[in-house]
């Protein structure tokens, strides 16, 4: 089958390293907001607990169209008012920037609990074998439990991050040129909307087999030293 693409065959791959872009910048976002949100839950301090479960349960409760049109326009109104209190001409934060940070806080918000159950998984007996030998709070966690944890949370976040690149489509309502964007650009200027979004639908579905390969990979090597550990 040969596809027509009408000149937009570029503006396809334009749009693909866009939303290769986005989907490696939310994830890094969303990893350090996970991340934060899993040490706050399994906090011995009743505030920090308090924090992270009402972040989890407040982002996980509203779907993430919402969130993307409430930091972007949002952010709008907020841009606006900094402008004139600092009498410049004017601020604004890009759709990208925007979809960042609505993708990252979605994430992590999902990567909370995945974290959280990661740590809850590793025995209690490695926190107290470093405090034996006279370890630091943040040397036990960074030493003993963040590559036990990476471990058991590396197929939930593969999971969380094939549903991340899908939802860089969303990204298209506020403007942002990705591959959904250019698509119906496409469909727009060309008729023919089967077309063009069955080259979208083929796009996502390589990147998402690149991303499960490249998965299978960290899985692979993260496990490297605790398959000899029980062979």
């Amino acid at each position: 089958m040969i596809f027509d693409l009408h000149g937009f065959g570029p503006a396809l791959l334009a749009g693909t390293w866009i939303t290769i872009k986005l989907a490696l910048c939310s994830l890094a976002v969303g990893l350090v907001l996970g991340l934060a949100g899993a040490l706050a839950k399994t906090s011995k301090y009743g505030a920090l607990q308090w924090l992270g479960s009402g972040y989890s349960t407040l982002v996980r409760g509203v779907p993430e169209l919402l969130w993307v049109l409430l930091i972007y326009f949002g952010s709008v109104n907020l841009m606006r008012a900094l402008a004139d209190a600092l009498g410049m001409q004017s601020l604004e934060l890009s759709p990208f920037a925007a979809g960042v940070l609505a993708l990252g806080l979605c994430f992590g918000a999902y990567a909370t609990e995945v974290f959280r159950g990661a740590i809850l998984a590793i025995p209690r007996g490695q926190c107290e074998a470093g405090q034996a030998l006279g370890l630091r709070p943040f040397a036990i966690l960074w030493r003993l439990i963040l590559p036990q944890m990476w471990r058991i949370a590396l197929p939930g976040l593969g999971n969380l991050f094939m549903i991340l690149m899908k939802d860089t489509a969303l990204i298209s309502v506020i403007g942002l040129e990705e591959i959904m964007r250019h698509s119906q650009i496409a469909v727009t200027a060309s008729k023919q909307p089967f077309t063009f979004y069955l080259i979208a639908a083929c796009i996502y579905l390589s990147l998402t087999i690149v991303a499960m390969s490249s998965l299978a990979l960290l899985e692979k090597r993260a496990a490297r030293g605790f398959r000899r550990a029980y062979a």
